[in-house]
C-alpha cells in the first residue's frame, strides 16, 4: 500500500460544523425511537400495509461498543479474474445506466456466488462503480473482454433473495468483503447491529418539516468517512419502498477526478482533509436516538487512489467533511464548496437507481458519493437495510500527470 503524502495524525481542534458552515449538510433525521411506532409496522395503518420483513425492523438498545481498533484489510478485487467468468454465468444481463457510471444486472444471484465470484463482484463494482442485481449481466455463455479500467458504477441486481435470508446469513455474505461496520447512531434489527436500516415508517410525513427550512434534500456523502477505514464494497437491500420516489443517486468521483485539469489535479494532491462523526452524534442524541461509540474524527486525503484499479477519485462530502487541514477557513470552505459543487452540479457524471421489490445495490465507497432522494410526502413506508464492510485506511498515490 503506498503511503499518503501528508501526516495523517488526527487534530485535536475540530469543533462540530455549526449552522451556517460553508458546504456543510445535515441529511434529514430519519425515524429513530422517538418516531418510531412498532404496532403500526407490524399490523399496518388505516392507508398503509404492515411492514414486509419484520424481522429487519428497528431497535435502539443501550449497548455501546469502545474505538475501532485499526485492521489489516485485503481486497479481494485484486485478486479476481477480469474476464469475470464465475460472475456472469450463462443467461447473465447487465444494462448500463448511463454511459459512465451504473449497470442493472439481471441473472446472478449474490448469494450463491463461490469466493471467485465475489472476488469477480468486488472487481466489477470497482470498475462499474455501482451496480443493481437482479438474478444474471452479459448474455451469455461467452462474455466481452473488458477494459481494464471501465467507468466505475454502482450495480443495481435485481430479482435478490438477500432479504429472505436469515439475517445471519446476509451478515455472513457480506463479511467476505471486509469487517463489518456497525454503526454509531442508527437502527439495526434485534440481535444484529452489523445491520444498518434507513427507516421511515408508514404514515410519516415528517418530510414536510424539513422543506420548511430547505429547498431540496439532497445530501451528497460517502458513508462513515469519518472512520479510519471507511467502507469499500457496500450492499443496500429494499425491504419496502414507495410505489415512486426515494430514489437514490450515485456519482462516480473517480470521473470527477479526471474532469479537472491537470494543474488544479497536481493542487489537490497532497492536500488532506477532515471528516467528523461529531454533528451525526449530536443529531442523533438530540432526537433521542443512540450513540454506540463516541464520535471521532479523521484525516484521510483529498485524493484517494483504488487499490484493485490504481484509479483516483476525490474523496471529500458535504455531510462529513469540515476542513482542509493547513488551509485557513476562508481557503478551505473555497476548496471544498467547489469541489462539492462539481460533484451535484455534473449530472454527466451521476446515476439514479430506482428501487424495486428484491433490489441489491452494489457499489464502492471508494471511488463513488451518493444521496437518498426525499421526493414523497404520502407516508408511504421507505425500509432499506445496508451491509457495510470497511475497507483499507485511505491513502494517495503520486500525481502522474
Amino acid at each position: 500500500m503506498a503511503p499518503a503524502l501528508v501526516d495523517t495524525q488526527p487534530p485535536q481542534d475540530i469543533k462540530p460544523a455549526q449552522p451556517g458552515t460553508v458546504g456543510y449538510k445535515e441529511a434529514f433525521a430519519y425515524g429513530g425511537p422517538k418516531a418510531f411506532k412498532k404496532d403500526q409496522e407490524l399490523h399496518g395503518t388505516a392507508t398503509q400495509p404492515p411492514a414486509s420483513f419484520p424481522k429487519y425492523l428497528p431497535t435502539w438498545t443501550d449497548k455501546t461498543y469502545p474505538p475501532l481498533e485499526p485492521f489489516e484489510h485485503h481486497d479481494h478485487g485484486k485478486d479476481a479474474d477480469p474476464t469475470f467468468p464465475d460472475l456472469f454465468g450463462e443467461g447473465a444481463e447487465v444494462d448500463d445506466l448511463t454511459g459512465n457510471i451504473g449497470a442493472e444486472v439481471n441473472g446472478v444471484q449474490l448469494s450463491k456466488l463461490n469466493d471467485k465470484g465475489k472476488d469477480q463482484l468486488a472487481l466489477f463494482v470497482a470498475q462499474k462503480k455501482v451496480v443493481g442485481m437482479q438474478p444474471p449481466l452479459y448474455p451469455s455463455p461467452s462474455l466481452p473482454t473488458l477494459p481494464l479500467t471501465p467507468p466505475p458504477r454502482p450495480l443495481a441486481f435485481r430479482n435478490q433473495d438477500l432479504a429472505n435470508l436469515d439475517i445471519a446469513d446476509a451478515i455472513e455474505f457480506g463479511g467476505y468483503f471486509g469487517r463489518h461496520h456497525i454503526h454509531p447512531a442508527s437502527g439495526a434489527p434485534e440481535g444484529h447491529p452489523e445491520v444498518h436500516l434507513v427507516h421511515r415508517g408508514a404514515d410519516d410525513t415528517t418530510a414536510a418539516s424539513f422543506f420548511k427550512d430547505r429547498t431540496n434534500s439532497s445530501t451528497w456523502h460517502t458513508d462513515v468517512s469519518y472512520e479510519q477505514q471507511p467502507p469499500g464494497t457496500t450492499f443496500l437491500y429494499v425491504l419496502d419502498g414507495p410505489k415512486a420516489g426515494g430514489d437514490t443517486l450515485f456519482a462516480n468521483m473517480a470521473e470527477a477526478y479526471r474532469r479537472l485539469s491537470p494543474e488544479f489535479q497536481k493542487r489537490l494532491h497532497g492536500l488532506q482533509a477532515v471528516h467528523s462523526a461529531v454533528e451525526q452524534a449530536n443529531a442523533s442524541r438530540d432526537r433521542g436516538g443512540i450513540v454506540r461509540r463516541e464520535p471521532v474524527t479523521n484525516v484521510h486525503p483529498v485524493v484517494r487512489t483504488h487499490p484493485a484499479t490504481g484509479e483516483k477519485a476525490i474523496y471529500v462530502n458535504s455531510q462529513f467533511t469540515r476542513k482542509i487541514v493547513g488551509f485557513k477557513k476562508e481557503e478551505s470552505d473555497m476548496l471544498l464548496k467547489f469541489l462539492y459543487d462539481h460533484t451535484a452540479l455534473s449530472q454527466d457524471l451521476q446515476a439514479r437507481v430506482r428501487w424495486k421489490p428484491g433490489t441489491v445495490v452494489v457499489w464502492d465507497n471508494r471511488v463513488t458519493s451518493h444521496s437518498a432522494t426525499l421526493d414523497w410526502q404520502d407516508g408511504q413506508r421507505r425500509h432499506i437495510a445496508r451491509i457495510t464492510p470497511q475497507a483499507e485506511r485511505p491513502y494517495e498515490t503520486p500525481f502522474e500527470g
